[in-house]
């Protein structure tokens, strides 16, 4: 007789080797990100100013995705996750402590950096440790994960900022990060856990530099990796444009966040469907109408003018985003090689992160000159050019792209 298998979140090596560490860390970030900037100005700093140390979290994640990389391939994810926790812990805590505008921004910047280390690792571990079949499910959760920890971070900050000062926020991202590493510290992966490819050859790899995996890659980072950049860029997109058209509509900012809210909610819904049609159907099944979703949104946005009409739009946009939960983290983890698993992912994130980036700046491109429509259109453009990249790349790398084309043609296995 056949033995059950085995569970699909393991709690050791899945639960608490990676969704409770990065719930926590995200409750932490997510407490901070809302008066990054209001902390700034009352350090002194000028608006624009204080727009540029919001902007060091993000930089701060591009610029060391691909060292990330290089951290995970010669100590391992584990102690790559542990270092980057460590790393948080010390960048809330000089933020909490120093009264001085270069302490924030050094602490903005260096979260970001330990954020690009942790998110890096982790993807590799669960990549290591989940059999393919069941790595949507796994990816699409923690992607649901760090959706829920964002959420729940600003509430969590509000609540203690009223029963503390500012500083409270700092300090309970200081808590959060702490509780992180003591976590990962204290649970081993369970030993029977097995990998979904052979383990990787540590000596040999950690002398491939990100140069050259870069360059044997480059005809996929070359095509599926700048749709994976098309595809961020419009989520990138999507986080800024509800609040942008809310202030050229002259909303209420309390009309705005309950919009947002809406948004968020319903892109939290989906995550673990997202993950189960994937598995089940293929990635292109939930790659493509998640483009086209968000597309679709973007493209009726500037023709809503009242808060029922954005908040409509607002609605599909986060609806498109979650069904696409996990996809980019998924369509990484299926082409990258196990020899040299972290270092390509560090190349395979920096498109991702810069992705996320160049959406906001094609927002703003178009509101510099003088049409916010404008640049929420071409942030259409970009969605419906992404799925056109997506499906016409994942087929091409990706062997779990289209499962029913595949169970129709020959049998497969089930995991």
């Amino acid at each position: 007789m056949p033995s059950d298998p085995p569970p699909l979140f393991p709690l050791r090596s899945v639960v608490l080797g990676a969704f409770v560490p990065t719930l926590l860390l995200e409750i932490g970030i997510g407490a901070m990100l809302p008066v990054v900037a209001v902390t700034a100005t009352g350090r002194g700093a000028s608006l624009t100013v204080a727009g540029l140390v919001t902007a060091l979290l993000p930089l701060g994640k591009i610029a060391f995705d691909l060292p990330a990389g290089a951290l995970a391939q010669r100590a391992g994810d584990r102690v790559a996750m542990l270092v980057a926790g460590g790393a948080a812990v010390l960048a809330f805590t000089t933020v909490a402590l120093s009264s001085a505008l270069w302490g924030l921004a050094a602490g903005v910047l260096v979260l970001g950096a330990a954020n690009a280390v942790f998110g890096l690792a982790r993807q590799s571990y669960l990549t290591e440790i989940t059999p393919p079949l069941r790595r949507a499910r796994v990816l699409s959760t923690l992607a649901g994960v760090h959706r829920i920890g964002l959420f729940l971070g600003p509430f969590a900050g509000a609540g203690v900022i009223a029963a503390t000062s500012l500083h409270g926020a700092f300090w309970l991202g200081t808590g959060a990060a702490l509780a992180a590493v003591l976590v990962l510290a204290l649970v081993r992966p369970e030993p029977e856990a097995g990998s979904a490819r052979p383990p990787r050859d540590a000596g040999r790899a950690a002398n491939v530099s990100v140069v050259a995996v870069a360059r044997a890659h480059r005809r996929l980072f070359a095509t599926l990796g700048v749709a994976i950049l098309l595809v961020s860029a419009v989520r990138g997109a999507r986080q800024t444009v509800i609040p942008l058209w809310g202030e050229h509509l002259g909303f209420d900012a309390e009309v705005t966040s309950l919009i947002f809210g809406l948004s968020g909610a319903l892109d939290m819904l989906l995550f673990y469907p997202a993950g189960k049609v994937m598995d089940r159907f293929g990635r292109l099944w939930v790659a493509v109408p998640s483009m086209l979703t968000m597309a679709g949104g973007l493209a009726l946005l500037p023709v809503a003018h009242t808060a029922a009409g954005v908040a409509v739009v607002a609605a599909v946009l986060g609806v498109g985003n979650g069904m696409g939960s996990g996809i980019a983290m998924t369509l990484g983890a299926d082409v990258a090689p196990a020899e040299t698993r972290p270092t390509f992912l560090s190349v395979w994130r920096l498109f991702q992160d810069t992705g996320d980036a160049v959406g906001p700046l094609v927002l703003s491109a178009g509101a510099a000159l003088g049409s916010l429509a404008a640049g929420v259109w071409v942030a259409a453009s970009l969605g419906v050019a992404s799925a056109a990249a997506l499906g016409r790349w994942v087929p091409r790398y990706s062997p779990l792209a289209n499962l029913v084309r595949r169970r129709r043609g020959r049998p497969r296995r089930t995991d």
